[in-house]
């Protein structure tokens, strides 16, 4: 329900991202976390800047994820997001700044070549760069050119990865948003990571843009398969 009090409104969304942070911490650190593919991240690491790419519903463990294990690995790492310009992206966005995120701001429909070009300048001054391959608004798990455009114009590579957990809530959102439960089992994949080729153009651009849909969505199905959760459901 909307908060129609302007107020109360601008209190919640300011209060949210710390509520969430906090929350997401806890319930997250009661998971049982499996990582598969782990030397893939760490050849990255090693060879940064490089554009971590997963899909929409994987979006809030994705990022405790990033903060636990790749910042772990490399406590210096730099990370830019891109993040939806919607005011519904105001929680994620306010606590991607508690992550000490840089973020740019931009979507398809709204600042969306603006913050593509904000990504490229940071990723060639050393960022890495964390990209929602589906977008702000889908369709769930197609992926959009963004990530295949970045690492064209940057040279960097882009690490595909997925998650599924054996217990979890699932949004009711177009992407099926999936939040593990306490204590669930987390199954957690990296993927080869993609070099595209400097410069490309149309129909390239789409070959690499199929490329990076099709990594991506068979490490969604063998994450969901190692935790026994059904594939052949849309979300």
């Amino acid at each position: 329900m909307a908060i129609k009090n302007p107020f109360l409104h601008n209190l919640a969304r300011r209060l949210a991202p710390s509520l969430y942070h906090l929350v997401s911490r806890g319930l997250f650190a009661s998971c049982r976390v499996r990582t598969q593919g782990l030397e893939h991240l760490q050849d990255c690491l090693a060879q940064q800047p490089f554009i971590s790419a997963c899909w929409h519903y994987a979006v809030f463990f994705h990022l405790y994820q990033v903060k636990r294990q790749q910042l772990s690995l490399d406590p210096a790492a730099r990370w830019v997001l891109m993040v939806s310009a919607s005011d519904d992206a105001e929680l994620l966005s306010g606590a991607l700044r508690l992550m000490n995120a840089e973020l740019v701001r931009g979507s398809r429909n709204r600042g969306g070549v603006a913050a593509l070009k904000g990504m490229i300048a940071q990723v060639k001054n050393g960022a890495n760069a964390g990209i929602i391959a589906d977008g702000s608004q889908g369709p769930a798990r197609i992926a959009q050119a963004g990530a295949v455009l970045l690492a064209s114009r940057t040279g960097a590579p882009i690490l595909p990865s997925a998650w599924a957990a054996d217990r979890c809530w699932r949004l009711r959102s177009w992407d099926r948003t999936m939040i593990p439960k306490p204590l669930a089992r987390i199954s957690y994949h990296y993927g080869p990571p993609l070099a595209v080729p400097e410069g490309i153009r149309g129909e390239e651009t789409e070959q690499y843009r199929l490329e990076l849909e099709k990594r991506l969505n068979a490490l969604y199905r063998e994450a969901m398969t190692a935790v026994g959760q059904e594939t052949g459901e849309q979300p």
